[in-house]
């Protein structure tokens, strides 16, 4: 059975920093491009940033570029986003994501999906 289970998200004031985790199994995560979606309410949801699966490649969205850092550890099969000055329009839901067919900011081409977890940025 595929998981991906995410954790780390919450509360936090602007300016500050939280580290996502996404702990994968049921697949060959190796294999996998893994990536970070979210979606705030009222809005589509939105591509943050990807990670090729040796963690070599990676993508950003225009909006967490310079802030925000993906990285992987296929070891313990585990993807992570390091989010740092944190600001109230960061505030979303954010879930994790695993694709085979390499790095893409389009949500149709990842095939597994986390059930996602809040970040709050308060001003």
């Amino acid at each position: 059975q595929v998981q991906l289970v995410e954790s780390g998200g919450g509360l936090v004031q602007a300016g500050g920093s939280l580290r996502l985790s996404c702990a994968a199994s049921g697949f060959t995560f190796s294999a996998y491009a893994t990536g970070w979606f979210r979606q705030a309410p009222g809005k589509e949801r939105e591509f943050v940033a990807a990670v090729s699966w040796s963690g070599g490649t990676t993508y950003y969205g225009t909006s967490v570029k310079g802030r925000f850092t993906i990285s992987r550890d296929n070891a313990k099969n585990t993807v992570y986003l390091q989010m740092s000055s944190l600001n109230p329009e960061d505030t979303a839901v954010y879930y994790c994501v695993a694709g085979g067919r390499g790095l893409s900011r389009l949500d149709s081409l990842y095939d597994y999906w986390g059930q996602g977890t809040q970040v709050t940025v308060s001003s």
